[in-house]
């Protein structure tokens, strides 16, 4: 058989020489000059202004601020809640005992009658499953003994008694385990939204944490701003109430026509003057030993959920500095509020409280001049600082 010719083409030869070094360096050189591009087609995440972080961590701080308030709540209630229930566990137990005299009681009866003759209705009673059923199918009362009957009633009282005391401790502790749930949780909060605050801070440059201080500075200054209007304000206000009562006193001096028993002299210097509230020296003299107290704190640490001696939150603070003066605040912002007379900024005098934004998450005690001491903030001490520092949600005259 004849062989076929091939009709494959001779393969062409492929040249190795400098025009391929030239496409390889042309090559990187694209490459090279793509890079910039393909990075910029793809940015890293821009950085948020330093005025975004600040009103973050604001924020957060804020945050922060209502979970301690809602864990100082929960504390306070589990506080209460453990008492509660521990007198009525200590209360079942003398209810058992009472029982236990009764059973023994009604017990000796029993004895008593078998010894003299068989198994009583009495013994029967006792020694039943169910000593009600039992009770309620029987006539043993009609046949008891006086002093048997006596011990039949005292074992059924201190039986029912034992077992609505029972049921009350139960459901308290169902109570205190729901309250001790919310505490835990309330904890866990805090300490997420302060993790944030710090995070975010942390990651600052250096020449970005000045601005935040610069910015810082320009807000406290404005604060004290308005804080030195207030308080020429209240300056004027009260020299006007003074030179008023003056002038009153000269014309009922003069009604009088300078005769009488001197009443000019009962009312002495300064007598009602400078609250324009009707507020006594009273209230003065309480509010001196609550801002005595308060400054003695300066310094100390904020610590979330602290009531001293060592650090304070705000309302930790606040109730303290008025206990001091022999008044008791309850322990939360949120019941702070509620105590005793709504005042006008405008009116607000030394011992006032002072509450702060919308949530009504933090306070402070009025110091006067548009003053305040309290507690800031994690990583801040207990301070004096304008009251226009954060959005006033009102103030209180706890007493």
């Amino acid at each position: 058989m004849p062989v076929l010719a091939s009709h494959r083409k001779p393969r062409a030869k492929v040249r190795t020489t400098s025009p391929a070094v030239g496409l390889t360096t042309a090559a990187l050189a694209s490459v090279t000059l793509l890079s910039p591009q393909s990075a910029a087609a793809a940015p890293a995440e821009p950085k948020p202004a330093i005025e975004e972080v600040r009103k973050k961590v604001d924020a957060l701080y804020r945050q922060a601020g209502a979970a301690t308030q809602e864990y100082n709540r929960a504390k306070a209630a589990s506080a209460s809640q453990q008492t509660k229930v521990d007198a009525l566990l200590s209360d079942v137990a003398k209810r058992t005992e009472k029982i236990n005299e009764a059973r023994r009681a009604l017990g000796s009866y029993a004895a008593a009658q078998y010894r003299s003759g068989g198994i009583t209705p009495t013994a029967t009673f006792f020694l039943a499953d169910d000593p009600q059923g039992y009770f309620d199918q029987s006539r043993l009362m009609d046949r008891a003994t006086e002093r048997q009957q006596r011990a039949v009633t005292e074992f059924r009282t201190q039986q029912a008694a034992a077992a609505k005391k029972r049921a009350e401790a139960v459901k308290s502790l169902e109570t205190l385990t729901g309250t001790q749930a919310t505490l835990a949780s309330s904890k866990k909060d805090v300490q997420t939204k302060l993790t944030e605050a710090r995070g975010l801070l942390s990651r600052l440059t250096a020449e970005e944490k000045a601005r935040l201080a610069e910015l810082e500075r320009k807000k406290e200054a404005e604060a004290k701003e308005k804080a030195a209007k207030l308080a020429a304000r209240q300056a004027a206000e009260a020299k006007e109430r003074a030179a008023a009562e003056e002038k009153a006193r000269e014309e009922a001096a003069d009604d009088s026509g300078g005769t009488g028993s001197g009443s000019g002299t009962d009312t002495g210097p300064g007598t009602g003057t400078g609250t324009g509230t009707g507020t006594g020296s009273g209230y003065a003299a309480k509010a001196e030993e609550v801002l005595a107290f308060a400054r003695a704190q300066i310094g100390k640490p904020y610590v979330w959920g602290a009531s001293g001696p060592s650090s304070y939150d705000c309302s930790g603070l606040t109730r303290a500095a008025w206990r001091a003066a022999g008044v008791t605040l309850p322990r939360t912002t949120w019941d702070q509020v509620e105590v005793g007379t709504r005042v006008a900024t405008s009116d607000l005098l030394p011992g006032d409280l002072v509450f702060f934004y919308d949530d009504i998450s933090h306070v402070g005690v009025y110091k006067g001049d548009g003053m305040m001491i309290h507690a800031p903030k994690p990583g801040a001490n207990v301070r004096e600082e304008s009251i226009y520092s954060m959005p006033i949600y009102g103030s209180v005259r706890p007493a």
